[in-house]
């Protein structure tokens, strides 16, 4: 029956921890710096413009690894492109880990030609990867997708462009998400990134 009203489940949906679950809609900004400074390649505010969450690269690894931490800086995840993957996989660990026990859910594009964006998430513990977890669909040229649970009838979180007269007097590449209530918003912004991610590659590859 929840399908049906297309709203994520009354108990919620935890990904990465309950702690990032909100009773009510959670509207988030997120920033992509032209300059990588100190504090990170992107940072996600929440209404009031407060820094909910902020990502790094890390340019060492051959994987250029990114991770998503907290306000205070704290690892939460960190993900990173599986080198061979024919569809452009991406794989997300606990905290700062790489190691597959920590392995939370990875992330790959739907098909290899692809006009429109579709994304398949699975999580860590579905091996066989015969149904995704989560979907995401739409126009990232748009910034306007939409991420369903694996049944493809509940929404949990939208996406869209935001213009701002900062964000165009600066640049910056700027949008907004709207996550659901009950869903786990750090699981959203880090799909979000990696979608960001494969598509900045696709764009240095045209």
């Amino acid at each position: 029956m929840a399908a049906q009203s297309g709203y994520p489940p009354a108990n919620g949906i935890t990904v990465v921890s309950p702690h990032f679950l909100a009773p009510y809609p959670v509207d988030l900004t997120i920033v992509k710096k032209l300059l990588t400074l100190s504090d990170g390649n992107f940072a996600i505010t929440d209404v009031n413009g407060n820094v909910m969450f902020k990502v790094k690269g890390k340019h060492i690894s051959l994987r250029d690894r990114r991770v998503l931490l907290d306000a205070a800086g704290n690892p939460i995840l960190s993900f990173q492109k599986k080198l061979i993957s024919v569809h452009n996989r991406w794989v997300v660990f606990r905290g700062d880990s790489s190691d597959s026990k920590d392995l939370i859910f990875t992330a790959k594009q739907s098909s290899l030609i692809q006009l429109k964006t579709s994304l398949d998430v699975f999580l860590g513990y579905n091996d066989k990867e015969n149904v995704c977890d989560f979907k995401v669909k739409g126009s990232w040229f748009d910034r306007s997708c939409t991420i369903y649970a694996g049944d493809g009838a509940t929404i949990i979180a939208q996406m869209h462009k935001k213009h701002t007269v900062q964000s165009i007097a600066l640049g910056k590449d700027t949008f907004s998400v709207t996550v659901y209530p009950n869903v786990d918003y750090a699981f959203i912004v880090a799909l979000v990134v990696i979608l960001h991610e494969i598509n900045e590659e696709k764009n240095d590859v045209e």
